[in-house]
């Protein structure tokens, strides 16, 4: 979309800078012209810089919330956040539209949780009402080549996402002895011994 504004713009401000009958055009078309080319290279920018791998994971909040005792809490988005800052991984976050309902009786946009979470808010969407965050979770990831934090299977969406499917793609997490674990390298839960059977007399 931007290339093609940025196309359009361009047509009209050499038009209006060649042909005298549209001089006047020039007051829109420079500007215009101006600003989609800035956005185009913001955008260019990002792509090229964004950070690509496995260090980087989409949290699936409103599963994600629900992992204490079946309770939502912004305070469980904020523990698996802080947990997987610990292992230097880069979240980002994506709602349902009603996530604000869920957890406090309103809606909430992005601003509200980018500050309960202190993550930047380009790093958290809620997204549309109407709209299922399952399929832009997915989105997202693929675009991101990333891996997805939550304890949904995505099995609606299997066919369009084979992704969900690989082993590790489905970060599992949840609560062990009062502490979060996440199926990621450092972040898994400890594994408890089993107590050994004392030795009966003979």
């Amino acid at each position: 979309m931007l290339v093609f504004l940025f196309t359009l713009s361009s047509v009209f401000l050499i038009a209006a800078l060649t042909i005298p009958v549209f001089a006047d055009l020039l007051l829109i078309a420079a500007p215009c012209a101006l600003a989609s080319l800035l956005l185009l290279i913001s955008q260019i920018d990002r792509y090229v810089n964004r950070p690509v791998g496995e260090k980087l994971v989409v949290i699936d909040g409103s599963n994600v919330m629900h992992w204490k005792d079946g309770k939502p809490r912004i305070e469980t988005v904020r523990d698996v956040i802080d947990a997987l800052h610990s292992k230097g991984y880069q979240p980002g976050v994506i709602f349902d539209a009603n996530a604000g309902h869920v957890l406090t009786g309103r809606y909430r946009h992005d601003a509200w949780f980018s500050k309960k979470l202190d993550i930047p808010r380009d790093r958290v969407r809620v997204v549309g009402k109407g709209t299922q965050a399952d399929p832009e979770i997915l989105i997202t990831a693929r675009a991101y080549e990333a891996r997805v934090v939550t304890n949904d299977r995505y099995r609606d969406w299997a066919k369009d996402h084979p992704e969900v499917r690989k082993p590790g793609y489905l970060v599992r997490g949840g609560y062990k002895s009062g502490e979060i674990w996440l199926s990621l390298p450092g972040l898994e839960p400890e594994q408890t011994a089993p107590a050994r059977k004392e030795s009966q007399p003979a």
